[in-house]
């Protein structure tokens, strides 16, 4: 798959990392045989999302899928860095069963984890939940995507630190994990372009980045994002 346009997340020097760097080599050509055998619908939408035009704040690079929850799958991992920084991170799955899923109503599926660290005010409103929800379906209507058949949870999570610990700030985070079903289109085919696009509208948004063009007025946007959070 050519890399989406963003930047590809790159290390640097020693020998773990040369050895992180040939696991992964090991991982991606595994992925790429496994691609080669794989239903043409699935190939070409797998292909699809290396033509998704991302911002540039975005390192996206493919990930070792899981194995159990689809005939085939494909994965992809992304954070919004700034800088030394990340500013929210998250792991984005497309499976495929070419017999269709009862529970999707259709043949593919998206899936998706992302994270970010907030203000620990922030992660008491009770208001939290349904906007970052709103975020989701937000990002998806203001790309236009069709989908159905939406579920998933949103957590929130705070760390209080005491004892030896207790010069720590405290710290919370907020996770959506979600899945939805993209409609299929010519060919049977998803516009996963698209829907890894709105997805990455989504990890920009929870990082607290300002749009980068005018989206749907039905989703809320929370002021006193966190500022930047070291690796």
């Amino acid at each position: 798959m050519a890399a989406a346009q963003g930047r590809l997340s790159d290390g640097a020097g020693g020998m773990d990392d040369a050895k992180e760097a040939e696991d992964s080599k090991e991982a991606k050509e595994g992925e790429r045989k496994g691609a080669d055998a794989a239903p043409l619908p699935f190939r070409t939408a797998v292909d699809a999302f290396g033509t998704a035009q991302l911002r540039p704040e975005i390192e996206i690079e493919p990930t070792r899928p899981p194995q159990r929850l689809a005939p085939f799958a494909y994965a992809l991992e992304a954070a919004v860095v700034d800088g030394d920084d990340d500013l929210a991170d998250g792991r984005l799955i497309l499976l495929h069963d070419p017999a269709g899923h009862e529970a999707w109503q259709g043949s593919f599926r998206l899936v998706t984890l992302v994270r970010a660290e907030l203000e620990p005010e922030m992660a008491a409103d009770p208001l939290l939940p349904d906007v970052c929800w709103s975020w989701l379906t937000g990002a998806l209507q203001a790309r236009g995507l069709s989908y159905g058949e939406p579920g998933g949870t949103v957590t929130r999570a705070s760390s209080h630190y005491f004892g030896g610990l207790s010069e720590r700030r405290p710290n919370s985070q907020i996770e959506i994990r979600a899945s939805w079903t993209p409609r299929e289109g010519l060919g049977g085919v998803p516009d996963t372009a698209s829907h890894l696009a709105a997805w990455c509208d989504l990890l920009c948004q929870i990082a607290g980045l300002p749009p980068a063009t005018p989206g749907d007025p039905s989703v809320v946007t929370l002021p006193q994002r966190r500022g930047p959070q070291s690796r």
